[in-house]
């Protein structure tokens, strides 16, 4: 047999062969019939109803094959659209199950950024509502120490300053004159030889005062040292306002 018809054969499916097997038994049968020899109208008949019987056997054997082999091919058909579907399920599920999830993280990071923006305007009102600390108020200056120099510039200058103060009148110009007229700017300067020193209270000083004066009309804020410049001249300018009315108006001993 060419071995193309062999492989025919063995392609053959079980329900191919069993519908051979049938065809085959049946052909044997009616063979085995014509051959017999003085075989009777009767015998004929049975021999018939032998083969009669014979044929739907080996087709129900067929035709059961092939149900059980369709309903096996729709069992399997019914499986694998079991599967598809359930992954199909299952893939659904998944995707709502992420689109869920990115949306709550979108939710998320929205009510986050939306928290940060509330907190800073928060913080900037709390800013604006507290007001600045209200600036310490600068130190009071320190009051400046007037310095006068050593001398009789600075003697007259000082006596000036406080007689403003005290109100007592009297000029740059009177006092100098006068002073350089009593004692030539020497405030150590002392006469021992008019009236006042014969009665004992001589007159000292860069305007010639003696004692009682010096007492009487003594400025306060000034020393008590007779012999101190300022002070004397303090003294004698009261003593000449109370007198002459400043002692710009003193020309010559008074």
């Amino acid at each position: 047999m060419p071995q193309h018809a062999i492989s025919g054969l063995n392609r053959l499916t079980r329900t191919h062969k069993l519908s051979a097997a049938g065809v085959a038994t049946a052909g044997a049968a009616a063979l085995v019939f014509a051959l017999v020899p003085g075989a009777d109208a009767g015998q004929g008949k049975a021999q018939a109803t032998t083969i009669e019987n014979v044929k739907p056997v080996a087709f129900a054997a067929v035709d059961t094959a092939a149900k059980t082999q369709q309903a096996t091919i729709a069992k399997q058909a019914a499986e694998s659209t079991a599967q598809g579907k359930a992954e199909a399920v299952a893939k659904r599920v998944a995707a709502e199950k992420a689109a869920k999830a990115k949306a709550a993280a979108v939710a998320k990071a929205k009510a986050e950024k939306q928290r940060k923006a509330q907190q800073a305007a928060s913080r900037s009102a709390v800013r604006t509502a507290i007001p600045a600390a209200a600036p310490k108020p600068a130190a009071a200056p320190k009051p400046v120490v007037k310095t006068y120099p050593n001398n009789l510039d600075g003697w007259i200058r000082q006596s000036l300053d406080v007689m403003a103060k005290k109100g007592i009148p009297g000029s740059y110009n009177g006092l100098y004159r006068n002073i350089i007229r009593e004692s030539s700017g020497n405030p150590m300067a002392i006469n021992l030889w008019d009236i006042n020193a014969q009665n004992g209270i001589p007159s000292k000083g860069l305007l010639q005062v003696i004692d009682p004066t010096f007492k009487q009309y003594h400025v306060a804020g000034t020393s008590w040292n007779i012999y101190d410049p300022v002070a004397n001249i303090t003294a004698a300018c009261n003593y000449a306002a109370a007198k002459y009315g400043s002692m710009d108006n003193v020309n010559s001993a008074y």
